[in-house]
């Protein structure tokens, strides 16, 4: 078994495997180049020239802040409902038996398993009906909608890794329900809440499809990239934007790939 780990990979297969790396990777290369163009009316290659002088246009557009601010309200709210009520559903489901269990299992799930399209749609049907007028917080239970399965994944999966026994040992030397969560079952759940958090902010963030439907007529970040393009302004502002929406969806998913690749070592695992 130790010496077929040994063995290293066909040629063949690591060219193929660089030629994929490259096919997804470049283009995002590509965006950070034209941050720095001269050029602002084209995409031009290679460029004519460097400059760094589009930041300073990005800081100054009062639009690209508004934006900005929108996305990181939406997001934060967005995983703050998805914390709660993914980490109620993954306990529910984890820790209790009760007739219809598995069917209500899918159905947390399902919303990310549609077709972004389709909830979007679906929600804009539901608003109109309802007589809601579009709002942060229409945008907010759109995103919710995924949000949660993300966190419910993360957090079902380290409740069934959680030895039930601890439960019952904290129960047994007298603590309430309060101090066993607290002192028991948070420390073991906490890097899996904190990853499927971080994972919730950064699809929130960048979400384009469900937020056409519900955002009426704000704009968040992804939202006035998509119309920048549409109708060309100052085309390396929209790359230096693109250059933020990569780092703050990147950096907590790598976050949360470090916080979750170690989660096997959980207390009370094993018995």
């Amino acid at each position: 078994m130790r010496a077929d780990r040994n063995q290293r990979a066909p040629l063949a297969l690591k060219i193929a495997a660089t030629a994929g790396l490259l096919f997804l990777h470049l283009p995002i290369l590509l965006i950070f180049v034209y941050a720095f163009t001269t050029e602002d009316k084209s995409y031009a290659w290679p460029p004519p020239g460097f400059t760094t002088k589009w930041f300073a246009v990005t800081w100054n557009r009062p639009d690209v802040w508004q934006a900005l601010t929108l996305s990181v309200k939406v997001a934060s709210i967005s995983t703050a409902v998805a914390l709660v009520l993914g980490t109620l559903c993954a306990a529910a489901v984890s820790q209790t038996k009760f007739f219809g269990r598995e069917t209500i299992s899918l159905l947390v799930i399902l919303p990310i398993a549609l077709p972004g399209i389709i909830t979007g749609i679906a929600l804009r049907s539901a608003f109109s009906i309802a007589e809601i007028p579009f709002s942060t917080w229409t945008i907010v239970l759109g995103h919710a909608t995924f949000c949660v399965v993300v966190v419910y994944n993360n957090a079902v999966a380290r409740f069934r890794r959680t030895s039930a026994s601890l439960v019952e040992a904290s129960m047994d030397l007298g603590a309430d329900g309060f101090q066993t969560f607290r002192y028991v079952i948070l420390p073991n759940i906490g890097t899996a809440l904190l990853a499927g958090g971080m994972l919730a902010f950064a699809l929130s963030f960048d979400e384009v499809i469900v937020t056409t439907f519900t955002a009426g007529q704000q704009q968040t970040l992804p939202i006035w990239m998509l119309e920048e393009l549409v109708r060309p302004r100052q085309r390396p502002v929209t790359n230096v934007v693109a250059m933020v929406v990569v780092l703050v969806t990147f950096l907590p998913i790598l976050a949360a790939f470090y916080l979750t690749r170690d989660g096997d070592q959980i207390a009370g695992s094993g018995k």
